[in-house]
Order: structure tokens, then C-alpha cells, then sequence
């Protein structure tokens, strides 16, 4: 008799319950351990074992643990996925069809212990995409309904849950004024209002002493409050300055609801601060992505075979997309335009735009007053350091209009952008003569890297300075090998979760990077490492456990 090899797969959409000694999962569990028993004379094997995803939702196949089962299935070394019902294993029709088609490629199928029909006639495929159906309208129908009460509730003016704004503490579904909070809230209002800048209102914030609210990691237990604190940034005060929860309001979306909470910010000056910011930044909130805006580079982008770079635009969802596109890719012109550069260049214009007026920063800071580029006078000096620092802090499109005027011509290569500046543009930029700046020293090269993969792209320009290590993917690494540890010293994932003050979904999650290869390592801690391999990019794309494998696909990043 020919023995059929039985994994069993139990899931649970959340987390609750999960600590109990005997939970869902066991529950499921124990039925499928009799089912498989009672088909002993089929030759029947039970495999040790457990397949077992705790709070992750049925709508994704990005399971931990359904990833390894399926590893094992397409390896060979199961015959046959035991679930307790159908929607354990998927709550997606469109999923499933991807489940079945590598099932059927490892010749191996699967079995609900709760719902008998037969897959292999018509009216048992049938029955089965019925039931994988219900389930699938019946997660919709849940998320439909949670959304329509949070539109609903937000309406009636409700706090739904989230971040607290600083200056405030829940007080059931609705926020209370919490005075040490509100009067910094209050004071960088009129911060605002006086300077009218955000440079000028971080900076005052800054020597002042105002500290954003107190914000420490979930294992970060013994962190004092003093310790979490850190001064404002631009971005913390922008959003306060734009968060309409301090004028009373509750935001849903694109509108804005009377809320049933005190507001510590009047409303007429709430108003008169969201019409200073629209002014400054050229927008108003919420349009930018919309909006085509100018696009600033146009005429004076080339690539490596000399054909201009055009602007162009591509409409998604309602939302506009702008681009800077080889022109033979645009006109389809001669073959022998076509083959100096066989496919042209179709570049992302919004981070091109800001990453280029950054290299240009950098360029004129590296080169900065005391250096061949400018012989300013000594009282200058020191405030044309500040306009540099002002404008390489600034990151708005007024900052990057002013920046990119002083680009003449930009030519973009394989590995490289070569930039030459426009002296008396240059000069304007500076507030300097432009005899000061030595013409020799507005040409410069910056690093340039393009990774396209499937629809996701990423753009990188560098200012010709070391990149910095990835600090978040460093340090999962580490926590890898400390939970790996563990685990070799005889704690269960639960142990270690709880440990960390962490889900045990997240532990399965981080350790597999405990297994990546030495050199790859090595290569992230010296900041070495493809720009595509990032913490979230090796989340959602795990790798197998061969280091040459890994190498390999590392490497076509």
C-alpha cells in the first residue's frame, strides 16, 4: 500500500486567544490528527510537523508557515495538506487557483475534514469554488462594514483609535486636553504665524527647549521619559501645523468633520495657518499627487547618447504620474538612434527632480566658501554656509525650483549624471558676484543607480560621499541571530515572543534572516549592499536556505 505523507495546516485570522493553553489552533489541529487516524487503512501517515499561522487574515498567501508547507509540498515530502475547513488554507478564489496549480505540479492534494466533496469531478470542483466564494464575500462584506462604521463614526465627530495627537489622551471615542502637551502645540502655532517658515519655526523650537512627544519602542520598557523625548523636526511641526483634530475637527479621507472633542487651536488661526502653508508650498494639501505640476527639468536633460529627455505623464486611479522619457522612445526615431542606447530611459520625475537638487547641494556644500568654487569676502562666508544648510534642509518644491534653475544641462549615464551649472543662476542662488565662482568648479559628476523590478522602481543619486548602512536591517539581523539562539538553547517561539514583547507572528518573521549568507551580511554592515535589499524587500521575498542561491539572487537586484 502506497503511504500517503499528511501535513496539517491551521490558521487564525487574529491574535486573540492565542495565549490560552488551548486555543483555536490546537482545536484545529486535534480534529485533523483524528481525521488522519481514521484513514489509517488508506495508508494514511501523519508528518510531525505543525503548520501553524496565528493571526495573519486568510486574504494573503504571505503566511510564514503556509510558505514552508508549500516548500515541502513542491520538495516533495507531502503528499497530502490536511485543513479543519477550506477557508484555513484560503479566503481568495484567486489564491486558491495558485494553491491547486502547485499541488498539481508536486502531484499532491489536499483535504477538509469538515466539508466531504470530491475534487476530482465536476460537480465536487464545483462545490468547492462555491464554498471558496462565500468565504471570499464573506471577508468583503467584514471589511466593508468596519470600514462603513469608521466613516460613520467619524461623522458623528468620534475618535477612532490611532496616534494620539500631542496635546491630548483618549477619553473613550472621543480626546481630552492635556495641558503640558496643548501649551507646545499652542506655542508652535504662533511660532508659525511670526516666522512664517518652518525652517525659522524648528529652529526657535529648537532653542527653546520644546521636545516632541515622548515615543519608545514596545521592548524599550525601561526607557525614561526624558530619554524618549527629542526635539522637533520640520516634518513632526508640519504635520501638527496641518493635523485639523486641533481646531476640533475629525479627518476622514479628504474631509474634514466637526468633532465632538475640545479644540486647543482657534479656528480662524488654524485656518490662516493652513492658507500660509498652501501659499509657501505652492499647493494646497492632498492635490500635490494629482497635480502635474512644472516639470523642472525639462530642456536641459539628456542621456548618454545625446537625445533629449522629454516630459511625460502617465494617469493611474486619478492620480498623474510624471516622467522624463528618452525622446526616441516617445517619437520612435531612427535605428541608429535606436541603437546607441537600445532602450532609452523612462525616469520617475518627482524623486529625480529632488534627489538631483540634493546632489547639487551637496555639490556647492563639498565645494563651499574657502574652497576653488567661491572667493567671497570673510563676512560673507558665514552666511552663505547658512543659505546652504537652509536650502539642504528645505525639501519643498520652492526648494527644488530654486535649486534645479541653476542646472544648464544634465546628462544621465549608466552609473553616473554629469551636471553643469549655470554660473550667474549659481551665483543669484548664492547672493554672490559672479566673477567669485570659478567656472571650472560647476562641473561635477554624481553617482546614479536605476533598479527596475516588475512594476516597483528605485532611484538612487548620490553626492559622491560613502552611503550610510541600513540601520533597520542591521539591526534585524541582530535580533535574528539572538531569537536563533534562543531557539537553539531550548526557548519555544512563544517564550521569545513574550521575551521581546513581541508577536510570535513577528519572530517568524525576522528569523530567517538568521540564515543569510556571511558575505551578504558583511556587505550590509559596510552599506555594500544592492539598493534593493532592504528589511522590507527581504520581508515579502523570503530566500532559501543555500548561500550560493542567495548570492545569486541577490546579485540580479
Amino acid at each position: 500500500m502506497k503511504k500517503i505523507r499528511c501535513a496539517i495546516y491551521t490558521r487564525k485570522s487574529s491574535e486573540e486567544g492565542l495565549e490560552q493553553e488551548f486555543n483555536s489552533l490546537h482545536a484545529q489541529r486535534e480534529a485533523c490528527v483524528a481525521y488522519v487516524a481514521s484513514q489509517k487503512h488508506e495508508g494514511w501517515v501523519l508528518l510531525p510537523e505543525h503548520y501553524d499561522d496565528g493571526g495573519i487574515s486568510g486574504g494573503t498567501l504571505e503566511r510564514p508557515s503556509l510558505q514552508r508547507l508549500m516548500t515541502d509540498v513542491e520538495e516533495g515530502s507531502v503528499d497530502q495538506i490536511v485543513v479543519y475547513k477550506i477557508d484555513r488554507l484560503t479566503r481568495s478564489l484567486a489564491d486558491f487557483a495558485k494553491l491547486v496549480e502547485k499541488l498539481d505540479a508536486a502531484d499532491a492534494s489536499f483535504v477538509s475534514v469538515t466539508q466531504s466533496f470530491n475534487t476530482a469531478t465536476s460537480m465536487g470542483r464545483l462545490t468547492l469554488n462555491v464554498l471558496l466564494s462565500f468565504a471570499q464575500f464573506e471577508r468583503e462584506v467584514t471589511a466593508e462594514r468596519i470600514r462603513d462604521k469608521i466613516a460613520a463614526s467619524k461623522k458623528k465627530g468620534l475618535w477612532m483609535g490611532g496616534g494620539v495627537p500631542l496635546g491630548y489622551e483618549p477619553d473613550g471615542r472621543t480626546l481630552r486636553i492635556k495641558e503640558e502637551g496643548a501649551r507646545t502645540v499652542r506655542t508652535l502655532f504662533k511660532l508659525y504665524l511670526k516666522h512664517r517658515s518652518l525652517i525659522e519655526t524648528t529652529r526657535e523650537a529648537e532653542r527653546i527647549g520644546l521636545r516632541s512627544k515622548p515615543r519608545r519602542r514596545r521592548c524599550d520598557t525601561d526607557a525614561s521619559e526624558d530619554e524618549a523625548t527629542v526635539p522637533f523636526c520640520r516634518s513632526q511641526i508640519h504635520y501638527i501645523l496641518t493635523n485639523p483634530v486641533y481646531a476640533g475637527l475629525i479627518r476622514h479621507k479628504d474631509q474634514n468633520h466637526e468633532g465632538q472633542h475640545p479644540a486647543i487651536i482657534d479656528r480662524a488661526v488654524w485656518d490662516n495657518v493652513q492658507a500660509l502653508l498652501s501659499s509657501g508650498a505652492g499647493r494646497v494639501r492632498g492635490t500635490g499627487a494629482s497635480s502635474p505640476g512644472p516639470s523642472l527639468l525639462a530642456g536641459k536633460l539628456f542621456d548618454e547618447a545625446g537625445d533629449r529627455l522629454t516630459p511625460s505623464h502617465a494617469s493611474k486611479k486619478g492620480r498623474r504620474y510624471r516622467y522624463y522619457v528618452s525622446c526616441r522612445m516617445v517619437t520612435g526615431k531612427s535605428a541608429e538612434s535606436r541603437s546607441q542606447s537600445a532602450a532609452g530611459w523612462r525616469l520617475p520625475a518627482k524623486p529625480l527632480e529632488n534627489q538631483l537638487a540634493h546632489a547639487v547641494i551637496a555639490h556647492l556644500r563639498s565645494r563651499a566658501p574657502g574652497t576653488p568654487l567661491i572667493n567671497a569676502p570673510v563676512e560673507d562666508l558665514k552666511r552663505i554656509r547658512e543659505t546652504l544648510d537652509d536650502l539642504a534642509a528645505e525639501a519643498s518644491r520652492v526648494a527644488s525650483t530654486t535649486i534645479l534653475e541653476c542646472v544648464e544641462r544634465a546628462t544621465v549615464a549608466p552609473g553616473k549624471i554629469e551636471v553643469s551649472l549655470d554660473q550667474q543662476r549659481t551665483a543669484g542662488l548664492l547672493r554672490v558676484e559672479p566673477v567669485s565662482i570659478d567656472p571650472a568648479a560647476l562641473l561635477f559628476d554624481t553617482p546614479f543607480q536605476f533598479r527596475k523590478r516588475g512594476v516597483e522602481s528605485k532611484l538612487v543619486i548620490g553626492d559622491g560621499q560613502a552611503r550610510q548602512p541600513d540601520a533597520t536591517l542591521i539591526r534585524n539581523i541582530a535580533e535574528a541571530h539572538r531569537y536563533y539562539h534562543a531557539i537553539k538553547s531550548g526557548a519555544s517561539f512563544e517564550e521569545i515572543a513574550e521575551t521581546a514583547n513581541l508577536s510570535k507572528r513577528r519572530i517568524l518573521q525576522v528569523i530567517d534572516l538568521a540564515f543569510l549568507a556571511p558575505d551578504i551580511v558583511r556587505s550590509v554592515v559596510q552599506a555594500d549592499q544592492p539598493i534593493g535589499l532592504t528589511a522590507k524587500w527581504l520581508g515579502q521575498n523570503p530566500l532559501p536556505s543555500d548561500w550560493e542561491a542567495q548570492q545569486r539572487i541577490i546579485s540580479a537586484l
